[in-house]
């Protein structure tokens, strides 16, 4: 039996490793415009920051972490997202005592025991953008422009913009001992994990899919109709700065997010086409995550980006990424000295930013020619000894047809021109 790769993982080949590269280097491009650093936390943490950080209750401790015992008996877990070790980080390092807020991003894969489906591998990748230490409304509404201005720079249209606020800790209890009685008088409509949810996080029976699960919340009540007066007027706020750029968004009073450090400010992004796993990409505000973590009170909000789920709606969209394919030239060689030749000019045309290749399998020329045309060649040259004597060679534009002579020693001159 041959080796295949684990179930929900994937080879990423090129030429859409090209796209990928493309995309990510799209939005560096535009977080670097929004101040946010890059920051690189290790892909494997201890299993408690994952416990206390989203939540024992939550679907993904309970269910979907990849979690083992390292040699020194220590319970590791490979990160199922990417909030929690940036908020750890930035307790570790103290990086509170600098000017705040700090605004951060990461791009790299992250592990959930999930059933593969399109956009969904147990081994995926985000992008995830996180602002710490402030509470200012202004700022939720930057991070949601945020993530809408990466997709509308890669050409995404057709996008909506939900958003809602879960309230806190103080105004949430209240919520949920009123959800809790709704729920009750609905237990038997409920999943089974919804049942066991009922009593120990109601608040995730909000988030379920289950079909009947969909039709009972539809009646439950509100939580945007139990907020605190300081969070019913952050919420205002939120959505003032929203208006004021004139961005269409949709009040979902429904929306909690999948992950229990979420307070106030929760939103995603939805492009329908992409059938039942529409969000492109969701996020919220996390005030109490660092009290959880590392008794600091430290606000914070951020987002997550599945790429994979993004090239897909990408792709669903007929947007053609502009990647570089092919090589500027190919030197194409008759004999051993023709062979050494090529290799010294190959490394100076490479030091000098041209792509350049040439021919390791000793084939004939017309089967170096073929390659040259696979490899999509803008130029070619045939190398041999006639050539190296005269110390000149022809060089084809392999679109146009047309060919210059040139002179051996100003290859790398005229090719940079």
């Amino acid at each position: 039996m041959s080796l295949k790769a684990p179930r929900g993982t994937n080879d990423i080949l090129p030429p859409l490793s090209l796209k990928w590269q493309y995309v990510e280097e799209k939005i560096r491009e535009l977080l670097r415009v929004y101040n946010y650093e890059e920051i690189r936390t290790p892909i494997f943490e201890y299993t408690e920051l994952f416990q206390r950080g989203i939540g024992e209750t939550t679907d993904i401790v309970e269910k979907e972490m990849y979690t083992f015992t390292d040699k020194g008996g220590r319970s590791i877990t490979l990160r199922p997202e990417g909030t929690a070790p940036v908020v750890r980080s930035f307790l570790e390092n103290k990086l509170y005592g600098e000017a705040q807020p700090r605004k951060f991003f990461y791009i790299g894969p992250m592990f959930r025991y999930e059933r593969p489906q399109a956009g969904r591998f147990r081994q995926f990748h985000q992008l995830g953008v996180e602002a710490l230490g402030s509470n200012d409304p202004a700022l939720d509404a930057e991070v949601i422009l945020l993530g809408l201005n990466i997709l509308e720079k890669l050409g995404l249209t057709d996008l909506e913009t939900y958003i809602n606020s879960i309230g806190c800790p103080k105004c949430r209890a209240d919520y949920l001992e009123v959800l809790k009685g709704y729920l009750q008088e609905h237990r038997e409509e409920l999943c089974r994990d919804c049942q066991t949810r009922l009593e120990r996080n109601p608040l995730r029976v909000l988030d379920c899919k289950n079909e009947s699960c969909s039709r009972v919340v539809l009646e439950a009540p509100l939580i945007i109709d139990y907020l605190c007066d300081e969070c019913d007027e952050h919420f205002n706020q939120v959505k003032d700065y929203l208006d004021y750029l004139e961005v269409k968004y949709q009040v979902d009073p429904t929306l909690v997010r999948g992950l229990d450090y979420y307070t106030n400010t929760a939103f995603e992004i939805k492009y329908r086409g992409l059938g039942a796993q529409d969000t492109i990409f969701g996020g919220g505000r996390y005030n109490g995550l660092a009290e959880e973590i590392g008794k600091k009170d430290i606000p914070g909000i951020g987002f997550a980006i599945g790429l994979e789920r993004l090239m897909i709606t990408l792709e669903e969209q007929g947007i053609e990424l502009p990647v570089e394919k092919g090589i500027d030239l190919y030197i194409t060689t008759i004999g051993d000295r023709a062979k050494r030749a090529a290799f010294k000019y190959i490394y100076h045309l490479r030091k000098a930013g041209l792509k350049t290749e040439m021919d390791y399998l000793d084939r004939s020329v017309r089967s170096q020619m073929k390659a040259a045309d696979r490899m999509n060649a803008t130029y070619t040259i045939i190398l041999g000894e006639d050539e190296l004597d005269k110390g000149v060679a022809t060089i084809r534009n392999m679109k146009s047809g047309e060919e210059v002579e040139i002179k051996l020693d100003k290859l790398v001159e005229h090719m940079s021109m």
